[in-house]
C-alpha cells in the first residue's frame, strides 16, 4: 500500500503539469479548476468599472502588478530580460516574436530574449534548481511552500483578483506568485459546419441529446461523429476525467470532498447526471458505431486537420485545443467549442482554470524584476495572446471572444483540511487514478463497448467494488 501511495503522489505531481496545453505536441486540459466569474463577457464589463479604482500605487515604492500603468511606469528602464517557456510552436511560427515587437513599440529599451523548451516539465524543474533560467518562466510542478524561494509576488491575491482570474492558483501566505498566460475551460470541441450539415439546430445539453446528434452526423454526413483519440492515451483519462465534479453534479464539493466518502459514486442517478452519465456517453457512442472505424489507429496530429476539414464532428478536449484546430487548415471559422452536455436541475456548468503561469525570478536584479513585470502585464492585458489561443480570459480588462452562454463557470472546492492526500491514496489503492493518469480505465470502456465483452453497468460495478475496497483498506468513513 505504501508503494502505491508513493507512486500516486509522484504521478499526481507530474499530471498537474501534463494537464495543460504544451507547445505543438500532445496536449491535455487543465486539471486545475477554479473560477472568478459566471460569464467572461459579464466579467470583463464589471472589471472595467472597477480597475480604475484599483490602480493605487504600491506602498513605499514596492514593485507590484497593480501599481504599473503600461506606457507610463518604468519607461526609463534599459535592460535585457530572458523568458523560458513551453510554447515551442509559437516560438517557431513567429507569434511570440511578433508580440515582443509590439511590446517594444511601447518599451523600446527593454529587450526580451526567449527560449522555447521542448521537454519543459522536466527541464524547467532542473533549471529552476540551478538558477539557470533567466527572469521569467512558466511555473513548473513546484511545491507551493517553495514559491517565495524562487519567485517574486505580483501582489496580494485580494488585490490581484481585481485584475486577473485565478489569482489563487499559485498563492502563498496571501500573495500571488503566478499569472496564467491563458485559461482553459472544459467542454466539447466541434465542427460547426458538420453539425449544421447533419441537421443539428441547437447544441446538445444532455447525454441523450448528444448521442442523438452524433447519430444525425453519421446518418447525414461522411464525418466521424466522435473521434476518440484512443491511441494517444492521454486523450482518454486526461480528458474524460476532467468533467467529474461540478460539471456533472452541480456540486462544487463533490470531487475533492465527497467523492472519496461516497458509497456508490458510479451509480445511475436516472437523470443524466453524475459520473455514470459522463462515461456512458463514451460507451454508447462506441457501441452505436459513432466513432472512427478503428479506434486503435487514431492519430493525434492528424485529427487536427481532419476536424478542420469537416471529417470529424466533435472531440472531447479542453478549450486549449481550439487554436490548434483552427490553425490546422483553411476552415478556422468552422471550429467551435460548446459546454459539456450535462444539465443539472436545469443548469449547465463548466470549470475553468489557468494554463501555465508567468513567474519572475526572485534573484533577478531590481531593474530586471520591474522590466519582467511590465512585460508580463503587457502580455496579459495588451497582447491578445490569450484570446488568440482561444483561451478562457485571464485579464479582467482585455477583450475576449470566449463565451459559454447560459453556463455557470464554477470551482471544484479543495479538499478538507487533513484530507489533502486522500484522493491520491484512493486513486492508488483502487487503481482507478481519476485525474491522475487513469487512461487505461477509460480506454477499457472503448474496448468493452466495441467488443461487447462487458456492459456499461458491468464496468461501473467493477469500479464501485474497487472504490469500496479502497475505502475499507484506508479506513475511509463512508458518509454519502
Amino acid at each position: 500500500m505504501k508503494l502505491k501511495k508513493v507512486l500516486a503522489l509522484a504521478l499526481a505531481t507530474a499530471m498537474t503539469l501534463s494537464l495543460v496545453a504544451c507547445g505543438g505536441s500532445a496536449e491535455t486540459t487543465e486539471s486545475t479548476e477554479t473560477t472568478e466569474t459566471t460569464e467572461a463577457t459579464e466579467e470583463t464589463t464589471e472589471a472595467e468599472e472597477t480597475t480604475e479604482e484599483a490602480e493605487a500605487p504600491a506602498e513605499d515604492g514596492e514593485l507590484s502588478y497593480g501599481a504599473i500603468t503600461l506606457g507610463e511606469s518604468y519607461t526609463d528602464i534599459t535592460t535585457t530580460i530572458k523568458w523560458i517557456h513551453h510554447k515551442t510552436d509559437r516560438e517557431e511560427d513567429g507569434t511570440i516574436a511578433n508580440y515582443i515587437a509590439e511590446f517594444n513599440k511601447v518599451y523600446p529599451n527593454i529587450t526580451v530574449e526567449t527560449e522555447g523548451v521542448t521537454d519543459y516539465q522536466e527541464d524547467s524543474l532542473l533549471r529552476l534548481s540551478t538558477g539557470d533560467w533567466g527572469d521569467i518562466m512558466f511555473i513548473p510542478a513546484v511545491d507551493k511552500a517553495e514559491l517565495a524561494t524562487y519567485f517574486v509576488p505580483f501582489g496580494t491575491t485580494e488585490e490581484m483578483a481585481q485584475y486577473i482570474n485565478f489569482p489563487k492558483q499559485w498563492e502563498l501566505n496571501g500573495e500571488c506568485y503566478g499569472i496564467g498566460y491563458m485559461g482553459n475551460a472544459q467542454g466539447l470541441l466541434y465542427n460547426k459546419a458538420v453539425f449544421e450539415a447533419a441537421g443539428v439546430t441547437e447544441l446538445p445539453t444532455t447525454p441523450d441529446e448528444l448521442i442523438a446528434d452524433l447519430q444525425l452526423i453519421k446518418d447525414n454526413t461522411d464525418a466521424i461523429p466522435l473521434y476518440t483519440n484512443y491511441a494517444a492515451g492521454w486523450t482518454m483519462g486526461g480528458q474524460w476525467d476532467a468533467f467529474l465534479g461540478a460539471i456533472t453534479t452541480g456540486d462544487s464539493t463533490w470531487l475533492n470532498q465527497k467523492f472519496a466518502h461516497t458509497a456508490e459514486p458510479f451509480k445511475d442517478n436516472g437523470d443524466g447526471t453524475g459520473a455514470y452519465a459522463l462515461y456512458k456517453i463514451l460507451y454508447d457512442a462506441v457501441a452505436n458505431g459513432l466513432i472512427e472505424d478503428d479506434y486503435t489507429t487514431t492519430d493525434w496530429e492528424g485529427c487536427k486537420g481532419m476536424i478542420n476539414r469537416g471529417e470529424i464532428g466533435c472531440m472531447v478536449l479542453g478549450s486549449w485545443a481550439v487554436a490548434q484546430m483552427k490553425a490546422a487548415g483553411d476552415n478556422p471559422d468552422d471550429i467551435g467549442y460548446m459546454p459539456f452536455p450535462i444539465t443539472v436541475n436545469g443548469k449547465q456548468y463548466a470549470t475553468a482554470g489557468p494554463d501555465y503561469c508567468y513567474a519572475i525570478n526572485v534573484n533577478s536584479s531590481d531593474e530586471n524584476k520591474a522590466a519582467a513585470m511590465v512585460f508580463i502585464k503587457w502580455m496579459v492585458e495588451e497582447s491578445g495572446w490569450c484570446d488568440f489561443e482561444g483561451g478562457y480570459p485571464i485579464s479582467k480588462t482585455a477583450p475576449t471572444s470566449f463565451a459559454f452562454d447560459g453556463v455557470e463557470i464554477v470551482e471544484n472546492d479543495p479538499a478538507l483540511e487533513g484530507e489533502e492526500d486522500l484522493m491520491n491514496e484512493m486513486n492508488a489503492e483502487s487503481e482507478l487514478s481519476f485525474n491522475a493518469g487513469g487512461d487505461a480505465k477509460v480506454q477499457a470502456i472503448v474496448e468493452a463497448a466495441a467488443t461487447g465483452s462487458k456492459t456499461f453497468d458491468d464496468i461501473m460495478a467493477e469500479w464501485t467494488e474497487a472504490w469500496n475496497a479502497a475505502q475499507e483498506e484506508l479506513g475511509v468513513d463512508v458518509l454519502y
